[in-house]
């Protein structure tokens, strides 16, 4: 599913049927019989238990400034328009409303799309694809409307400025106080491309479809490791564009595998196959897969520890965000791939899925219930290094499961 549609597709429509589907699909058993539920049943489980969290999260945060971000001493942390985090919340109730075809999510989620607006001129940051792509791209292809795609283009019009043609890359960070780096790029920054070549088609501006595949060609060289793990960060000199170190920030070490980031780089490169049909992109997804995957130290429930090398697993914090980010990319990339790769896709995504669905990890609501915050999966890890966001709710964890339920859900239709 991309978010960022042709003007002219049937995207409108296609959705429209899939939302009357989801939206009349048989109602879900109880989480404790997750397992012999059908994938209709869960999908429709988990989007309503979705709608009584964003609910009664609307009913908390509609009339004060800013986005829910996570949850910290039993308050929900209000986020302003430039965290990277802010477009995740409107983008869910995109996807709410896609799910469900009701009306009132439809509003509120046209309320926080605009409350983002801002974020299409900030020059500061690399983060527009998450900022303006999970509202505005949603939104834009759900609705059709001309206003978010000016916006959309806008907002990529504001991120090319950060490309270094002598590096081959987009600048993420601006330098931080104290920093060592010269001209920062980290694996993340491979979400913001999809913006890029959306606008190159929809702008006819080939510039910004070169500069997207020069980023991911660069990020391919350099961010990877054999195994098909990456760095985190890789810091460049913006003169002649040599590596000067490759680090991390938010992983255990700098030769680690922090989870989140494999799960970007996954996502990254079926994406970047998708828009391009590069085939060193298809293989470095295929790769990425089966890092994740196959991984000796990936528990049971396929949902990850926050770093794969941190050397107090078993008793590390998990990550539910990495998990639901990976579902999401398996499932696109299941249909790129031969039949015996899509069917090991599609059955890992389903099981990771039923996890991230079952008690352990979606908060259950109601009175009596566990509540999270009205945010929905528990037991995501931000920035454990910098001691933030451990073991918690977190937005981007929400609005990933939600997009890999509607993608999984289409797969079934496509049966």
């Amino acid at each position: 599913m991309t978010r960022y549609p042709s003007v002219g597709t049937a995207a409108v429509r296609l959705i429209a049927a899939l939302a009357l589907a989801l939206a009349g699909a048989a109602a879900g058993a109880t989480a404790g019989a997750n397992a012999q539920e059908t994938v209709s049943q869960l999908v429709q489980r988990s989007f309503d238990t979705a709608a009584a969290q964003y609910g009664g999260m609307l009913d908390k945060v509609q009339r004060k400034p800013g986005f829910p971000r996570t949850v910290e001493k039993g308050e929900v942390v209000l986020v302003g328009v430039g965290d990277w985090t802010a477009g995740f919340f409107p983008g869910s109730l995109w996807y709410l409303y896609e799910a469900t075809g009701d009306a009132k999510w439809r509003l509120a989620a046209a309320d926080y799309t605009a409350r983002t607006a801002p974020a299409k001129f900030d020059k500061s940051q690399h983060d527009l694809g998450f900022m303006l792509g999970a509202g505005y791209g949603n939104g834009y292809r759900l609705t059709g409307d001309p206003a978010y795609r000016d916006a959309l283009l806008a907002g990529a019009t504001t991120l090319v400025t950060r490309f270094n043609p002598k590096v081959g890359s987009i600048q993420s960070w601006d330098l931080w106080k104290n920093s060592t780096w010269a001209f920062p790029v980290i694996v993340d920054n491979l979400m913001n491309l999809e913006l890029l070549t959306w606008a190159a088609r929809t702008a006819v501006e080939p510039r910004y479809r070169e500069i997207a595949v020069t980023h991911a060609d660069t990020t391919l060289r350099n961010h990877f490791r054999p195994d098909g793990s990456s760095f985190h960060l890789v810091d460049y000199d913006p003169q002649t564009g040599k590596i000067r170190s490759r680090v991390t920030v938010q992983g255990n070490a700098d030769a680690s595998s922090w989870a989140r980031g494999q799960a970007w780089a996954l996502y990254g490169y079926t994406m970047m196959y998708r828009e391009t049909k590069q085939e060193d992109y298809l293989a470095q997804a295929h790769k990425i897969a089966a890092f994740f995957m196959h991984h000796p130290r990936l528990p049971a429930d396929k949902v990850p520890y926050w770093d794969f090398d941190d050397a107090s697993i078993p008793n590390a914090p998990r990550d539910s965000s990495a998990a639901a980010i990976v579902a999401s990319s398996l499932l696109e990339l299941a249909g790129f791939s031969n039949a015996e790769q899509a069917r090991a896709y599609h059955t890992f995504a389903e099981a990771q899925l039923r996890s991230l669905a079952s008690p352990a990890y979606l908060a259950s609501g109601g009175e009596g219930g566990d509540n999270n915050g009205n945010f929905l999966l528990k037991h995501a890890t931000g920035h454990k290094p910098a001691g933030k966001e451990i073991d918690v709710p977190l937005n981007y964890a929400d609005y990933y499961f939600l997009e890999a339920l509607l993608r999984l859900k289409g797969t079934q239709a496509g049966r």
